[in-house]
């Protein structure tokens, strides 16, 4: 199908891994209404995001609760005669609530890379299969986010570190609870100003979480260099990755685009709408592309 073609359907899953006795096992599916081996996917829910999707489908077909990574290609075909999308992301496997077989998928197999490869029934499969297989190991994941909508700057007489988020902000923080709780965070990171921290206080209250309050996210404060700032917040994102601990961060539209550009060691667009943000996967010390969320 073209490229061209307005989509369809839309639907979303996941390359799910966990190591084995003799390397990376991959998740497979059997559909009895198919007779095919797949990958984990689904339809997404009306309004739903694409990354919640794929989570929820791979749930729900294997009972296996899985981390995302790094998004892979996503996939255009027909089917039943409508343009489709898939959106896919590589998974870890953190746990099980035991499969049980149903009329949806009727058995689940963890096999090694080449076995799954050859195992799917379909070649756009097997392609997103090579994709992940391609990927160096995942070592670190930060969800990093841009403050929610504040209102206008102009409209605020004190303080501008203490504008608060506006109605619209507040309903884009509480549209972030999924996002944020998708990666398990162990913590959350906030810079100081005060739009920044009411971000991420609807997900610190579903996650029970404290938020801890990071000058080094800050944007530049009067006479200080952008350069300054922006050395700070890729240094301590590159600290968290280190740590090996998933997280979850909260900065600024002045700070996100160039701490981006020094992690990645080259130009990109990294522009942020406010309420929005990235999935950031590390391998070791080194950022792959960025996930715009």
């Amino acid at each position: 199908m073209s490229d061209d073609e307005p989509v369809r359907i839309r639907a979303a899953g996941g390359v799910v891994w966990r190591p084995g006795e003799t390397g990376v096992e991959v998740c497979l599916v059997h559909r009895p209404r198919y007779g095919d081996w797949s990958l984990p996917k689904g339809k997404l829910d009306a309004g739903e995001h694409p990354l919640v999707a794929a989570v929820r489908e791979v749930a729900e077909e294997t009972d296996v609760r899985a981390v995302p990574q790094v998004r892979l290609p996503t996939v255009r075909y027909r089917s039943e005669g409508r343009a489709k999308a898939v959106d896919w992301w590589s998974m870890r496997a953190v746990g099980s609530g035991g499969f049980q077989p149903g009329t949806e998928v009727d058995d689940v197999a963890w096999l090694p890379v080449d076995a799954a490869a050859r195992r799917v029934s379909y070649p756009h499969d097997a392609e997103v299969i090579g994709a992940f297989a391609a990927l160096p190991p995942v070592t670190a994941t930060v969800l990093l986010v841009r403050h929610a909508h504040a209102g206008k700057r102009g409209t605020w007489t004190g303080p501008d570190t203490g504008r608060p988020l506006d109605a619209e902000g507040w309903a884009q923080a509480r549209a972030l609870i999924p996002l944020v709780a998708l990666v398990r965070p162990v913590r959350l990171l906030s810079a100081s100003a005060r739009r920044c921290v009411q971000t991420l206080d609807p997900a610190a209250a579903r996650l029970d979480l404290p938020i801890e309050v990071c000058g080094d996210l800050d944007e530049p404060r009067p006479g200080q260099q952008a350069d300054e700032c922006v050395l700070a917040a890729a240094a301590r994102l590159a600290a968290l990755a280190a740590a090996g601990d998933p997280v979850a961060v909260c900065s600024q539209g002045k700070v996100i685009p160039g701490a981006l550009e020094r992690l990645t060691g080259g130009p990109g667009d990294f522009t942020t709408a406010k309420g929005g943000g990235w999935l950031l996967a590390f391998a070791g010390d080194h950022l792959l592309p960025p996930d715009r969320l």
